[in-house]
């Protein structure tokens, strides 16, 4: 049996992984500014993170949600303190993907509409419902077509009234910071217009925190810059160091009925352990402070650099828009400084590290980036 061939992949293999750092086969060490798309939020194999996870599975790795599982009640205290959202409800899954998939599906429950509002670049994840709220036609495959999604353009508060004026609407999903789309940040007014026109009509205002969220842009969600608090907040990649979780976190105003939502993996013992030991992490070590901190720096820093069209993002999510003539600069880091970066169609390189991102490190892709645009 072959691997079916879905993804294009560098030719290295990563045998060791240590805080902001990998190693290949062949022992050579990269900076990783990647995070594995956003994923290792508090450094790779942080040794709190790896003896939560060992002691946890040397009593009970897995048992279904028919049991009481108290580290998912301790999971959803925890979540609510750092959070600061303490009067919502936590309901655990396994990706980004369904925990966008089950916010979508609860509005409707909810108010018992159809219609979604998304928006252009938009990216929600590849399972049905998601999927079809992702603005990638190349992804969604005809079974997920439907009429019930209304794309429309970034930031523009005009089409979003009229919309509601025209339409049922069910709700609006929205990245705070759009990640796959090039780091496209929010502004306050738009999601405060979201906000309004959401408790105008009823329609349930779902923040997509996939990417954007768990400490990333200096506040716990990047929603929470623009002073609101949306309905639904749907999480996973930083949530989990590596193990795979997701979740959602739910206003009060939402009844649970048994039944409405449900998962045979979401909330397990492992998962459950990993993202306890992020939180922690994250509280004891002061990481969203070091992302704002580390983030302002790159961001004051890239921008003072000449060659670069536009440096967009917050915190330690930032999107670096070159021209079409250093298109290649992301390959270079790569093979010729050994720097793990993301990217975004079609120039943009994007940073994602682990929020323990430190100065000197911030320094070294500085000096790798400038050198390379000097070449």
């Amino acid at each position: 049996m072959k691997l079916f061939d879905v993804y294009p992949v560098n030719d290295i293999t990563i045998t060791k992984a240590q805080g902001s750092n990998v190693w290949d086969d062949k022992g050579q060490e990269y900076l990783d500014l990647y995070g594995g798309h956003a994923v290792i939020s508090i450094g790779h194999t942080h040794p709190h993170y790896v003896k939560r996870l060992t002691d946890q599975l040397s009593k009970v790795g897995f048992y279904s949600n028919s049991i009481h599982i108290p580290l998912q009640k301790e999971l959803a205290e925890k979540l609510g303190k750092v959070s600061g959202k303490e009067d919502y409800q936590l309901f655990l899954v396994n990706s980004g993907a369904e925990a966008n998939e089950n916010a979508l599906k609860l509005a409707s429950f909810y108010n018992g509409r159809k219609k979604i509002i998304a928006f252009k670049k938009a990216f929600h994840g590849r399972t049905s419902l998601a999927v079809a709220a992702t603005d990638n036609p190349k992804i969604v495959a005809p079974v997920n077509e439907t009429d019930n999604v209304i794309f429309l353009p970034w930031e523009d508060q005009a089409a979003l009234e009229k919309t509601f004026q025209e339409n049922e609407i069910s709700s609006v999903i929205i990245e705070g910071i759009q990640g796959v789309g090039g780091i496209n940040v929010a502004s306050a007014a738009f999601l405060q217009k979201i906000r309004s026109l959401c408790d105008q009509y009823n329609a349930v205002y779902i923040a997509d925190s996939v990417q954007c969220g768990y400490g990333r842009s200096g506040k716990f969600f990047s929603h929470d810059h623009a002073g609101v608090n949306a309905d639904i907040y749907t999480m996973a990649k930083g949530m989990g160091n590596g193990f795979p979780i997701g979740g959602i976190i739910i206003a009060p105003k939402f009844k649970p009925v048994y039944g409405m939502l449900g998962t045979t993996f979401g909330g397990n013992h492992l998962a459950c352990a990993a993202a306890l030991a992020v939180l922690e992490v994250i509280e004891q070590e002061g990481l969203m402070a070091n992302a704002a901190a580390i983030g302002e720096y790159l961001i004051t820093e890239l921008k003072k650099i000449p060659q670069v069209k536009e440096v967009r993002g917050v915190g330690l999510m930032i999107g670096i828009d070159l021209p079409d003539e250093l298109a290649h600069v992301k390959k270079e880091l790569l093979f010729k400084h050994k720097i793990f970066t993301g990217e975004a169609k079609p120039n943009v390189i994007r940073l994602l590290p682990s929020l323990a991102l430190n100065k000197e490190q911030a320094d070294h892709f500085l000096n790798a980036f400038k050198k390379e645009l000097a070449n």
